[in-house]
Parts: C-alpha cells; structure tokens; sequence
C-alpha cells in the first residue's frame, strides 16, 4: 500500500464553514494533483450535516469525522489531509489516534489552546465581530462581515458573497453549532506528541481572525516546517488558491524523494 502523501486527500474546513466553502480551490488541486483521489467532508453540524448537533470537543468531532470518511471508503488507502482551522485540530486529532489512516498533512492558520494564549488564538479585536455575525439574522450582511474578517482578496467579492449566501439558505449552520464549535476550538489541547506522519505548516501573514503567531508556536514546539503567505487572510485557500497548491506540490515531491 502506497503511503507517500497526496495520492488520496481528504479536505476539512474550518469554523463555521462546509466543504462548499473551498470554490474555486478544488479544480485547482485537481489540475495539480489529476490522479488523486479527492473527498470533501464536512464537520459535523455543518454542510450535509447542518441538521445535526456538533459536538463541543475536539475528540467527538473526529470521531465523527472518522466515521463519515470510513463510510465514503475515503481511507481505503492512507490519506493526505489538507485542512484549514478547526479543521485542522481535527486533522491533528486525527493523525494522533488512528495513525494507520494518514500518511500526511498540510495544516493553515491553526492553533492550540496549551500552545498559544487565548488572545492569539482569536485575536481579541475579532472577539466582539464574530459574535456579532454568529447572531446576524440578515444573510447577506452576515456572510459579508465574516468575507471582510477572513479573506484579504478584494476581487470577485460580491460573486464570493452569493455563493456563500445560497450555502447559507441551503445548508444553515446554527448558532448554536457554531458556539459548539468555538468551545471545541478552544478547549483543544493535543499534549506533547509530535505526530509520526510528515506535517506542513501554512499560515497568511495577514491573518486577522488567529494570529500568525499560532502557526510559529507550532513550528518552533515541533520543529515543523512553516511556509508563509505575505498577504493572505485566514481563508487561505480563497486568498490565494494557486500558491497553496504551489506549496503541496513541491511538499508532496519533497516526501516522495524522502
């Protein structure tokens, strides 16, 4: 069996967000990767899942995580997660207990609760913004509030906007999942172990909603490679889908040379 990275992603989104939310980024990976098996999962709570209640821990979401992948045969061979946020503790989660299931992972704007402070890991600017979107009634404003703290792109804004709006009309997240999501989040503490499986690190320079210093404290704990965006937000993969890919490729090259 064919353990060496990106022959079988499996993508996971972060806080508040679905497997619609990646757009525009999925063809591109497909482009880079065309022999690759690519599955979209969504957290519970959200996306094909937005009728159920998520769980407020870490553990319980990757469990759930776990068992949606086992049922869509998504790791019938070793995968390569690429995942954004909270996604990305779960990805983590992931890696630490049911090793035999990744051969790798590619983490963006991540943090840790017994890593970094609290007021990096949502910058205590953000604090009072995000409770107040999470509670915004208005569809249009919501989404637009949560594009303007977590992308940087200023092109294609309104087009970003209308999809992410029927997202929200088809598939809503609740406030209260949301709030469940935080409090995992936040609470997350993987402890000392340093997964086996090789993990890159990308993170934007311009993240307003985690601090980059999140994704340096994970660096420098574990000695993990970090690559770094100048400009982009938290949605990294919508600020600048074509650099992301650029940073798997020549990450997924490097490990098939190991």
């Amino acid at each position: 069996m064919n353990k060496a990275p990106g022959k079988n992603w499996i993508l996971l989104r972060g806080l508040a967000r679905e497997s619609g939310h990646w757009g525009d980024f999925v063809p591109l990976l497909k482009s880079a990767f065309p022999e690759a098996q690519i599955t979209l999962l969504d957290l519970p709570g959200t996306g094909c899942f937005h009728r159920e209640t998520s769980p407020n821990t870490i553990k319980a979401i990757t469990d759930s995580v776990r068992h949606d992948a086992l049922d869509r045969g998504a790791i019938q061979q070793p995968a390569t997660i690429l995942a954004l946020s909270l996604g990305a503790m779960v990805a983590w989660e992931w890696m630490r207990r049911y090793p035999e299931d990744i051969c790798g992972a590619t983490l963006m704007n991540t943090s840790f609760a017994d890593v970094s402070p609290f007021y990096h890991r949502l910058r205590w600017q953000s604090y009072r913004d995000f409770v107040a979107l999470a509670m915004m009634r208005d569809l249009h404003n919501r989404e637009s509030g949560i594009l303007r703290l977590t992308s940087n792109r200023r092109n294609q804004r309104k087009q970003t906007i209308r999809v992410w709006e029927k997202i929200q009309n088809e598939r809503p997240i609740s406030l209260k999942n949301s709030v469940r999501q935080i409090i995992a989040a936040a609470t997350y503490r993987p402890g000392k172990i340093k997964p086996k499986q090789p993990v890159l690190l990308l993170n934007g320079l311009g993240d307003r909603l985690v601090a980059p210093a999140c994704s340096e404290a994970i660096h420098k704990k574990w000695n993990l490679e970090l690559r770094r965006h100048l400009w982009a937000g938290h949605d990294l993969t919508l600020d600048d889908g074509a650099w992301v890919v650029l940073q798997l490729k020549e990450w997924v090259d490097i490990e098939a040379g190991r």
